[in-house]
């Protein structure tokens, strides 16, 4: 999901996104609007702590993106999902989104860690890794980790993850109404496949901890397959399960909103 950023000095401070003042941008410049009308509207959404220039003053303000009539341009995803949700709101639907990324080398693009010239070992010790030589990076984990915190950013947690260089970011209901819940996801498993990632079947092989890209499986403890259920969700009978099939550069609105209305809202033919 792409971002872009402006700056903006107002009289006072401000807690409400409501009282802050819509802006806009050109869009043309980005590729969302026509030269002759140019102008993308800017409606805040949500505050936090500004964790780049911190103070007690500065804030980073998330913003959807319109038209001047007050249309979502296309890329505004975020629209649609607020739609669907909205439909759901009793259900109180969860997320918990394991974001994994590698830190790559600015020059040439190797992941960190990674000896010149060759291949690290193979894995074992760097999953949930300590140390100079199995934690690369973790001081940019941590400044990560801690700007997450300070903006107020509702995230649970880090750990390094099974090969150098690479890094992930991390709740209940009836045993059966999970089953019924991946039974559709299963039905339409061609439809979020298709919206889970630009390059997952690079991913998706059957290999290395993951389900083949155009076949489904589910199963309790199972890395391998589409969707896997913990075993103290089996046991207790509540519980969560975790859909391993969307891809690192996934749009978070279009998956989760997917995941929950193939889920709670469609029906099945």
């Amino acid at each position: 999901m792409d971002m872009r950023s402006k700056a903006r000095t107002l009289s006072g401070p401000v807690s409400d996104p409501a009282k802050l003042p819509r802006w806009n941008y050109d869009g043309s410049s980005t590729g969302q609007a026509a030269g002759e009308d140019s102008e993308v509207i800017l409606y805040p959404q949500v505050i936090f702590r500004d964790p780049f220039r911190r103070g007690n003053h500065h804030l980073l303000v998330m913003c959807d993106a319109y038209t001047p009539a007050g249309d979502p341009i296309p890329t505004n995803k975020r629209h649609a999902a607020a739609n669907i949700f909205g439909q759901i709101e009793a259900e109180e639907p969860l997320f918990g989104i394991e974001q994994e990324y590698t830190l790559l080398w600015k020059d040439s693009n190797r992941p960190l860690g990674w000896p010149l010239g060759g291949y690290p070992g193979p894995q074992g010790p760097y999953y949930c890794g300590i140390g100079a030589d199995k934690a690369f990076g973790r001081e940019i984990v941590d400044a990560h980790y801690n700007a997450c915190l300070y903006a107020g950013v509702n995230i649970s947690g880090i750990n390094a993850e099974v090969m150098p260089g690479q890094a992930m970011r991390e709740e209940e209901g009836g045993y059966e109404l999970i089953k019924k819940a991946i039974h559709k996801l299963q039905l339409r498993h061609a439809d979020h496949i298709a919206a889970y990632g630009e390059g997952n079947e690079r991913r998706l092989t059957g290999g290395h901890e993951t389900a083949e890209i155009n076949t489904f499986s589910w199963g309790v403890a199972d890395r391998g397959a589409s969707i896997r259920v913990g075993r103290k969700t089996e046991k207790e009978g509540r519980g969560y399960f975790e859909d391993r099939r969307p891809s690192s550069n996934m749009d978070p609105y279009v998956v989760t909103s997917m995941i929950a209305h193939t889920t709670l809202l469609w029906e099945q033919p």
